[in-house]
Order: C-alpha cells, then structure tokens, then sequence
C-alpha cells in the first residue's frame, strides 16, 4: 500500500465515504444515518487507507447539565485529528432508566462527531439506480431514538398522537408496555 502524504487518507475518506439515511422515523417522518451506519461504511475504507478510528466519551458537568462528549479520532500511526460533539443528557427524563438516558445522548454526539470528522451532508448517492424507484418498507423496528421521542411526546402532552402511531413499529413487548401505560397516566 501506497503511504500518502501527511492527513490525504482523511481527505480520501471523506470522498469516498458514502453513508446513506437509509434508517426511516415514521414517527417523525424523515430519513436518518446511524453512528452504527456510518460505522460500517468506514470500515472498508479504514482498511483501503490503513488507517484506524477510536470513539471515546467523558462525560461532565457544565454550567449544572451533565453533557456527554464524544470524541472521534482517525490515525494512520503517525499523524491523527480528531472532532468531538456534545449532547445534554437528563437523567430524570420520564419514562427512561439512567442508561437510556446516556445511551441516547452517546449515539446523538456520536453520530454528529462522525459527521463532522468525515463531511457528511444530505447529497443523494447520484450512482445509485434505484433513486426514482419505489420502495417498499417493512414495518421498522422501534429504535432508542424513536423510543425517546415518543416519550418525550406523552411527556408534553402528546399522547394521542404516539397512541396514533405506535402500531407503525415493531416493539419489544417493555417498549409497548411502557408506553401504554404513560399514555394511560397522562390522559387521566
């Protein structure tokens, strides 16, 4: 393998990388990537550039919030750089333990410090043949992030509308449960 000068790798990478929204909110009704996604997408291109990547958290308190920091680095051995992104975490959020809560704002900073580092934008994939087809979706699987939103919906008073769109979604029967039952103490 061919070393490149000083930090092309990185340069390299963001041409190359391409990480669709291809995780769907019928909740919200739009298109997200994933830290996961985005994730398997760079692999492959770690390996081409023999380059490595490492995603470290802390998290502190600032100004009375706890914050989350996610810190994601890219090296080829000798030279690295790194961005990290930030996401409030609260713990006392209804209806979520403690490690929703972190887990929640971890895949937030992380998806966002992956982002940064490697340029993502909203540009469609133009080599893609199946742009203008139509797809047809299966029933999604409840994910945290739509998980929270819904919470947080029931939270502000919104509980007819997640009552409305619950059967959208595969859910693990705690999920269901759950949220049933906030619905019912919110409605009272």
């Amino acid at each position: 393998m061919k070393k490149l000068n000083k930090m092309a790798y990185l340069v390299n990478i963001q041409n190359e990388l391409k990480a669709p929204k291809n995780e769907y909110n019928s909740f919200g009704k739009y298109n997200y990537r994933s830290a996961e996604g985005i994730l398997e997408a760079l692999k492959p291109l770690l390996l081409k550039y023999g380059c490595y990547l490492t995603i470290t958290e802390k998290t502190e308190e600032k100004a009375g919030y706890l914050v989350l920091t996610s810190k994601a680095t890219i090296s080829d051995g000798e030279n690295s750089i790194y961005v990290e992104a930030e996401a409030g975490i609260n713990p006392n959020r209804k209806g979520m333990d403690i490690a929703q809560s972190f887990g929640s704002s971890s895949s937030y900073a992380k998806k966002y410090a992956l982002g940064n580092l490697f340029l993502l934008d909203d540009t469609k994939d133009a080599d893609s043949n199946k742009v203008n087809e139509p797809v047809a979706k299966p029933k999604p699987k409840m994910s945290t992030d739509i998980y929270n939103a819904m919470l947080e919906y029931i939270n502000t008073g919104k509980s007819a509308a997640v009552s409305s769109k619950m059967s959208n979604y595969n859910m693990s029967k705690k999920q269901e449960d759950t949220l049933t039952r906030m619905i019912k103490e919110n409605t009272k």
